[in-house]
């Protein structure tokens, strides 16, 4: 696992509708070992291996893992240089309190905290109140000249906090889901090393945190004939966490497979049929409406695209410090490159 290539795609400030600087890392990756590597000026990026011969139609197999990130843009200015800010994608205010941003700025980057105000001037109820987003700022330390000359309504942000390696694991922010961006390269990678001689497409998706636009626009652009999405799953084996609604789903169980009536079944039957050959762990999901990821748009795209989900456990979802188990992610790679390598000959996805 090419942890070097994870570690920089996390590092990188990439929100939603502006993920060049992680599309750049990833591209940058792909041209080494991809047999065609482009982008649409949407934000998606494209890895293809055993493309057709120009003229020629192929519908391959896609493999999404979206590479934006939750962040934040500034909606006002204030006369004291304090930039209030919406979120990009969904947060909890609660985990924003007291944190690093980086807003993509004009001139360069700039640094800032999240500001509230300290308990010991609180007054009654306050201390007790839930942080909402409007009550929050962005606090550059810069005078307000230059914060009104670098800085605009519309500058987005996202929290400043690196990568850190853990006992296995891998805690940052973006993890969610730069984590599947890398899944669906290195399974890219797994096939090509592995002489797959069928047309495989992997994308990483724009916008997905907004809405899924990218798999929308990607899909439609490739018109595939099956697909897999990469996506983080709730790990289940942390306090408060309902394995009733959300099923077992414990650090080092290996790759979480989605059921549902959004996802292919026969994708998942073949998909389970080679984890059980090669050993590859999983668990299994119940998702009865949908799914939440680029499969419930890429199972739209045209006639409809039949589509599976493959999932790493994820703890502290949308925080600066999600955290997944390595051997999970590793996981999700092997059983995406044995169910490609596996298939033989035409495939007849219908639902039965």
């Amino acid at each position: 696992m090419n942890l070097d290539f994870l570690k920089a795609l996390l590092t990188a400030a990439a929100p939603s509708g502006c993920e060049a600087r992680a599309s750049a890392i990833w591209t940058q990756e792909a041209q080494g070992f991809a047999d065609h590597v482009h982008e649409d000026h949407y934000g998606n990026v494209y890895a293809e291996i055993n493309p057709p011969a120009a003229g020629t139609d192929s519908q391959p197999i896609v493999l999404m893992g979206h590479i934006d990130e939750i962040g934040l843009m500034v909606s006002h200015i204030d006369d004291k240089g304090m930039l209030a800010f919406m979120g990009v994608g969904g947060w909890d205010p609660q985990v924003l309190v007291g944190q690093r941003i980086r807003l993509l700025a004009d001139e360069g980057d700039i640094l800032g905290v999240i500001g509230k105000k300290a308990i010991h001037v609180m007054e009654g109820d306050e201390r007790s109140k839930a942080s909402k987003l409007e009550d929050l700022w962005i606090d550059t330390a810069l005078d307000v000249e230059e914060v009104k000359r670098r800085i605009s309504v519309g500058t987005v942000g996202v929290i400043e906090q690196p990568p850190l390696e853990v006992n296995g694991h891998l805690i940052s922010k973006a993890l969610d889901n730069r984590a599947g961006a890398f899944v669906v390269l290195e399974a890219l990678r797994a096939m090509k090393a592995a002489g797959v001689t069928r047309h495989v497409v992997a994308v990483g998706t724009s916008q997905e945190e907004i809405g899924c636009f990218g798999a929308q626009v990607s899909g439609y652009r490739l018109n595939p004939s099956a697909g897999v999405v990469v996506d983080v799953t709730h790990e289940t084996n942390q306090p408060g966490v309902n394995e009733k609604k959300y099923g077992v789903v414990p650090f080092g169980s290996g790759a979480n497979l989605a059921v549902g009536s959004m996802v292919n079944p026969v994708i998942l039957r073949q998909m389970k049929a080679v984890a059980a050959k090669t050993g590859v762990a999983y668990t299994l999901s119940a998702n009865p409406r949908y799914t939440g990821t680029d499969n419930d748009t890429l199972a739209l795209v045209r006639t409809g695209v039949p589509a599976a989900v493959v999932s790493i456990p994820n703890r502290y979802m949308h925080s600066p410090n999600e955290m997944v188990r390595l051997s999970d992610v590793q996981a999700c790679i092997d059983i995406i490159a044995g169910w490609v390598g596996s298939l033989d000959g035409e495939q007849d996805y219908t639902r039965r």
